[in-house]
C-alpha cells in the first residue's frame, strides 16, 4: 500500500495533521474536489475535518499555493461517513479543497465588498493550469484516471441528497477518476459547484483549453486591479504621520481614501467592457494625483 511519491512537489506541510490523525493507508484512484467557501486557509477544526490538500490562490503571482495535510494515499477527513453505509474518506480517495466559493450569492457579496477571490464557475486560466498540473501529477504518479464520469452541477442546485448527481452506493464503490463533494453518497454538500472539470482534465492531458472567463475582464480581475491601485494610493497612515497633532486635518485627508475606494467600486460595478474599465481607471489615477497634490499642500 501507498506506492509512489506521497508529497506533492512544492506543497507546504506547515499544517500537517497526519501526526494527530493517522488515517488509513490506501491506493487512491479517486480525486474529490471541494471549495472552502472562504478566502483564507481554514483551520479545519485542528485537522479533524481536513482534506489531503488545500490549494490557495496567490493573485499577485497568478498561481495556486499548495498546502498538504496528509499523504496522498492516507485517508483525510473532509467527507461525512455514516455508520453502516459505504466508506467515503477511506475508499481510495484523495481530497483537495480549493480556497474560494461555488455559491453565486457569496460570489456577488464578496465582489461587491471588493474581496478578490476564486469563483469556481469563472476560474482564471492560471487556476485551471495549476489544478491541471496537480491532476496530471496524480495520474502520472498514482494512476488516478484523467476522467470524470459525473456531471458537475451549479450551486445551490448541487446541494442535498436528491440533487440528481449524487452517486448511489454501488456507483461510488466502483468509481475512479475525478468528482466533487456534491457527488459523494451520505453527504449533502454541493461544492465545488460548476467546477470546469472538462477544461482541467483537457489541460492535464496536454490539450488546449477554452478560457473560463469572458474576453472582457470579470468582476474578479477588475476588483483585483482596483485593490492593487488602492494599495498604491492609500493615504490614511501617511497623513497621520505628516500631521500628527492636527486631528481635524488628518480626518479630512483620510476621507480621501473613502472617495478613492468608492470610485474604484463604481468603476468595477459600472464597467461594461475593457475600454470602459481602462478609461475609468485612468480618470481615477488623475483624481488620485490631484488629491495627493492637495494633501501635500495641506489643503
Amino acid at each position: 500500500m501507498k506506492t509512489g511519491p506521497q508529497r506533492y512537489p512544492g506543497a507546504s506541510t506547515a499544517y500537517w495533521y497526519q501526526t494527530r490523525y493517522g488515517g488509513s493507508s490506501m491506493e487512491s484512484n479517486v480525486l474529490v474536489w471541494h471549495t472552502t467557501e472562504g478566502t483564507s486557509l481554514p483551520s479545519y477544526s485542528g485537522g479533524a475535518e481536513a482534506p489531503n490538500f488545500t490549494a490557495k490562490p496567490d493573485f499577485n503571482a497568478k498561481r495556486l499555493v499548495w498546502f498538504q495535510h496528509f499523504d496522498f494515499d492516507t485517508s483525510a477527513r473532509a467527507l461525512v461517513n455514516a455508520a453502516g453505509g459505504v466508506e467515503t474518506n477511506t475508499l481510495n480517495v484523495c481530497q483537495v479543497e480549493i480556497v474560494g466559493t461555488c455559491d453565486p450569492s457569496t460570489h456577488a457579496k464578496w465582489a461587491n465588498a471588493g474581496y478578490v477571490h476564486l469563483y469556481t464557475p469563472e476560474l482564471p486560466d492560471w487556476a485551471i493550469r495549476d489544478l491541471a498540473a496537480f491532476a496530471k501529477w496524480a495520474h502520472d504518479n498514482h494512476g488516478v484516471p484523467l476522467t470524470s464520469a459525473v456531471t458537475f452541477k451549479a450551486y445551490p442546485a448541487s446541494y442535498g441528497s436528491g440533487n440528481g448527481v449524487r452517486m448511489s452506493a454501488s456507483k461510488w464503490n466502483s468509481f475512479t477518476g475525478h468528482c466533487g463533494h456534491q457527488h459523494v453518497p451520505e453527504n449533502l454538500h454541493g461544492d465545488p459547484g460548476l467546477l470546469p472539470m472538462g477544461a482541467i482534465l483537457t489541460r492535464a492531458k496536454g490539450g488546449a483549453t477554452t478560457p473560463s472567463t469572458p474576453s472582457t475582464p470579470s468582476t474578479n480581475s477588475t476588483t483585483e486591479t482596483a485593490m492593487k491601485l488602492s494599495d498604491q494610493v492609500s493615504l490614511g497612515d501617511w497623513v497621520k504621520k505628516q500631521w500628527p497633532d492636527d486631528k481635524g486635518l488628518a480626518d479630512k485627508k483620510i476621507s480621501v481614501n473613502t472617495a478613492v475606494g468608492s470610485g474604484y467600486a463604481h468603476a468595477r460595478r459600472s464597467a461594461e467592457n475593457t475600454d470602459a474599465i481602462l478609461k475609468q481607471l485612468e480618470a481615477l489615477r488623475t483624481e488620485v494625483a490631484q488629491l495627493r497634490a492637495a494633501v501635500t499642500k495641506g489643503a
